[in-house]
């Protein structure tokens, strides 16, 4: 915890939180990893090893700091990645509570004050913080609970820092240099001056005038076949970096992807107009009238923000594309059949884990290790828990009508969030995928609460940010358990970089929904502009879905998607004879690799995310971590964490470049 780790931590995690948010706004979002941060710390670190004079700094009696320890250190270096990473999981990845406050921002013309944004920002960031410290025993100390995407971290932490030799290729930061600065200027065609890289659909080309080849190939608004990006933000814009995934994940990925999009939405869109789908674009994340005309919420919306009961049933029924509502109940499926797998496959190490510590026959040696260090005392995680509820609660009484959601949906959030986190943090830990539960969130509360949108919006984020963010602190804490970091300095760097990020995280939000004109406002904005907000817009849809017409009237007895329910039962049942096969046949190790909820991430997050990013995705993936894996070995142990740094790095720099060079001056 040196004033190198202090200064060049922070600075991290302000520069990542900037673009991570610049970007969740954009038609083709992008997260930017911890990776970036991770390689550009070493050559800083050791400039600032440098030039700083090594002096104390006295700031209280008794107690300073020295400006220059000595040689810059590979766990300075990890507490460096363990600020950045906070302005990663805040600002990256579906960035719910930011999405929640565009949406009432933007969407319903909310007037909403600072002071309660930042309520809302940092409360679910600090509640996840509490609910990690709650099950780091589970997720962190057992050898099972590998984290994936770990290992592109450590992996690069101990390249960066052993002797690296020019006579066996480029050095890795040689590597790094050179593949960042292609990229960057690569990002110039499809950033500006060739945006058809992008997306590229050659069967639209082909058949320019046909309907059924637009819907087939269309990567916009399609199911894109044959269409492909050689866009990086494309590719990583909604299922993160294909560089790091593990094989067997992207597998079980693909075989959910071409299940849902080749099999199943064709029979239902062509063969059997499942939900009257041909009266509907067959992708889009719009809402849609019976006469298939965009509907118009403003229509059925008080002066509240609530529906108007009279005037809904005076405009018509709400109707969705009918990918977008087979994409909801995937959503069904996916979160009962986490719980049934985890329950089947982890269900007896968890509650023999509940009823003692840690089994010191399964512990590690990183496990032995850390325990030499001083650890965090639990009541220090209860104490941030108890006390973001607390200020949670007392939200609710003090902008209650901005907020809609009373106390007790709050306590309500809360116990969900408590229920479902483990489960799906098992999954995290051992494949790299994170199956969501954001719409049982909102069915739950659209039952108990119709008619209130903005309710509907904060129980999603209370009930599943909160759980978003315990898993990235995990995570953290296990690279903390790789890399030997003292538990307390971790407590130390996460706590100071959530409420630094989180702080960060709402400014620039605020600034861009108030500075650029017509944001997320696709009437509005002209046909290439790059502010759409496609995250948010499917944020403010599901508002609608949920929370204002509510599920009774879509899914219940006499709703038009009222069959999708039954994929909760399907979801609970077929993980059951994986589990089956896996014990009649243990030597098959294959076969306990099929992941049900993995295979149903396949279709996760359509709509905002497209056919075409997701299979360019699995394309990438397949490529590096098979082929490449397979037949190149050594390359891939040398460079292929370093790639996907180098791509994420250039393809955002060029990308904040463009926009204040040219599109925040209105050129293009």
């Amino acid at each position: 915890m040196t004033f190198r780790a202090w200064f060049l931590g922070l600075t991290s995690c302000v520069f990542l939180i900037f673009l991570n948010t610049f970007f969740t706004f954009r038609t083709q979002p992008l997260t930017i990893s911890a990776i970036l941060m991770q390689i550009a710390a070493l050559p800083l670190g050791r400039f600032m090893e440098a030039v700083l004079p090594r002096k104390e700094v006295r700031v209280f009696r008794g107690w300073g700091f020295n400006l220059n320890p000595g040689p810059f250190n590979i766990k300075e270096h990890v507490i460096i990645t363990i600020f950045a990473n906070c302005g990663v999981s805040i600002g990256g990845g579906d960035a719910y509570s930011i999405g929640a406050i565009a949406v009432m921002k933007a969407y319903y013309k909310q007037s909403l004050s600072f002071v309660c944004g930042l309520f809302i920002v940092l409360t679910t960031q600090i509640l996840g913080y509490g609910w990690a410290g709650m099950l780091r025993r589970y997720l962190v100390d057992p050898v099972e609970m590998w984290w994936p995407s770990n290992l592109a971290q450590v992996s690069l932490f101990r390249a960066l820092h052993e002797t690296d030799s020019r006579s066996k290729g480029l050095t890795r930061m040689q590597f790094f240099l050179i593949l960042m600065i292609a990229s960057f200027a690569y990002y110039t065609l499809p950033g500006y001056l060739f945006p058809v890289l992008t997306f590229f659909s050659w069967v639209c080309w082909v058949w320019p005038r046909s309907i059924t080849a637009q819907q087939v190939g269309s990567g916009y608004h399609g199911l894109g076949l044959g269409a492909f990006t050689l866009d990086w933000a494309g590719i990583c814009a909604y299922h993160g970096s294909p560089l790091v995934a593990p094989w067997y994940s992207i597998l079980n990925t693909a075989v959910g992807f071409i299940m849902f999009i080749y099999i199943i939405m064709p029979l239902c869109y062509w063969r059997f107009n499942t939900f009257d789908a041909r009266k509907f674009p067959i992708f889009s994340n719009q809402l849609f009238t019976s006469k298939g005309q965009k509907y118009d919420t403003t229509k059925i919306l008080t002066s509240n923000f609530e529906l108007d009961e009279a005037a809904y049933n005076n405009y018509g029924k709400l109707y969705l594309s009918p990918l977008f509502a087979i994409s909801i109940g995937s959503g069904f499926l996916r979160f009962t059949a986490t719980l049934t797998h985890v329950l089947l496959f982890h269900g007896r190490d968890i509650w023999r884990q509940s009823k003692s510590a840690v089994n010191s026959a399964k512990l590690d040696i990183h496990a032995r290790l850390m325990k030499n260090y001083k650890q965090v005392p639990q009541w220090w995680f209860l104490v941030l828990l108890v006390g973001s509820i607390a200020l949670s609660l007392l939200m609710s009484f003090v902008w209650k009508n901005e907020v809609q959601l009373p106390w007790w949906g709050m306590l309500f959030a809360f116990g969900l969030a408590f229920i479902v986190t483990l489960p799906i943090g098992v999954i995290q830990a051992t494949t790299n995928q994170q199956p969501g539960y954001d719409i049982i969130a909102q069915f739950i509360i659209g039952y108990i609460l119709p008619g209130k949108p903005i309710a509907n919006l904060l129980f999603k984020i209370y009930g599943r940010i909160s759980t978003i963010h315990a898993l990235s602190f995990l995570a953290d804490l296990k690279l903390g358990h790789y890399m030997k970091i003292p538990p307390r300095c971790m407590y130390t760097a996460q706590l100071v970089g959530t409420i630094a990020a989180g702080i960060v995280n709402l400014s620039v939000a605020w600034w861009m929904i108030d500075g650029i004109e017509n944001i997320c406002d696709t009437d509005a904005l002209r046909h290439d502009s790059p502010w759409t907000c496609p995250k948010y817009r499917v944020t403010f849809d599901a508002s609608v879905i949920w929370g204002l017409i509510g599920p009774a009237r879509l899914f219940g007895r006499h709703g038009l998607y009222r069959n999708l329910v039954w994929l909760f039962l399907v979801g609970a049942v077929l993980p059951v004879p994986v589990w089956l096969l896996s014990k009649a046949f243990p030597n098959k190790k294959w076969i306990p690799l099929i992941n049900i909820p993995v295979i149903s991430y396949g279709f996760a997050g359509m709509p905002p995310a497209t056919p075409t990013n997701i299979a360019s995705w699995l394309v990438a993936g397949t490529i590096f971590n098979y082929f490449v894996f397979r037949y190149r070995r050594g390359w891939w142990q040398k460079y292929n964490y370093v790639l996907s740094a180098a791509l994420e790095a250039g393809t955002a720099l060029m990308g904040v470049l463009l926009f204040f060079a040219l599109q925040n001056e209105n050129k293009i």
